[in-house]
């Protein structure tokens, strides 16, 4: 093919995505299938329009969005290299093979951030200061504002605060780390599966934010957990009602 490629007329209006995206998504399967590791360096935009069968357009644009979400850096005069997102808990590890549109991957992902959530949102419970309560009912706030003004982007932060500042009332740092790793691969589920929207989510996730806030602030273990697991299994739910939709039709 020589540019975006071509989706069967019977999928075509159902599950059309960008030449660019599809590409972005098979370069990172191409750094898993060449076991590729943060740092090393990657095929040039040229091997790799070769290689995929598309235009060297379309591979510069696909590599625009995995610079964008971590995935691959862009040394001018140098050529592509793996990211390697220094600091993050298991970046270079985690990133090395998450497929942002792996359904299996986003499963375990959000298994992963269950185990981690569920204990942040219990010691958050018993170890909460009421700068962390106002950190986290300012957070609520901002996803509640985002949601019922229509901004997208103001919702993302007041989620992405949210559970960062449950996971610091824990006042554990791998917790926090943890969280925000996952978090960051998640957004990559969103930005290249998902086109950074997720379903109808937004105005339950409010509510359920509310009542996890809620537990929180009222020192009640139990309740925090019973509250980040539900929430967590619905967004999983959204996300792979979304993926389906998008993806595969």
């Amino acid at each position: 093919m020589d540019g975006d490629p071509v989706l069967a007329p019977e999928q075509e209006e159902a599950a059309y995505r960008p030449g660019y995206e599809l590409v972005a998504e098979e370069i990172l399967r191409l750094i898993v299938e060449l076991r590729l590791e943060p740092g090393d360096r990657m095929p040039t935009e040229m091997q790799l329009a070769s290689r995929l069968g598309t235009s060297r357009t379309v591979v510069r644009e696909a590599v625009k969005i995995l610079s964008a979400i971590g995935r691959v850096r862009a040394q001018k005069g140098r050529g592509l290299f793996v990211a390697n997102d220094a600091g993050m808990l298991g970046a270079s590890r985690w990133g090395s093979f998450f497929l942002p549109t792996d359904l299996e991957h986003v499963y375990q992902l959000f298994e992963f951030r269950r185990v981690q959530e569920v204990a942040a949102s219990r010691l958050a419970a018993t170890r909460a200061t009421p700068a962390d309560l106002r950190a986290i009912g300012a957070a609520a706030e901002t996803c509640r504002e985002g949601h019922l003004t229509g901004r997208p982007e103001l919702f993302d932060r007041g989620d992405d605060e949210f559970h960062l500042s449950v996971a610091k009332a824990s006042q554990n740092p791998f917790l926090v780390d943890a969280v925000r790793e996952a978090r960051r691969l998640q957004r990559q589920s969103s930005i290249i599966g998902l086109h950074g929207t997720v379903g109808g989510h937004a105005e339950e996730a409010v509510a359920e934010h509310s009542v996890l806030y809620q537990a929180i602030r009222d020192g009640d273990p139990e309740a925090a957990e019973r509250a980040a697991t539900v929430h967590l299994d619905k967004t999983l739910e959204d996300y792979r009602r979304e993926i389906q939709r998008r993806v595969f039709g």
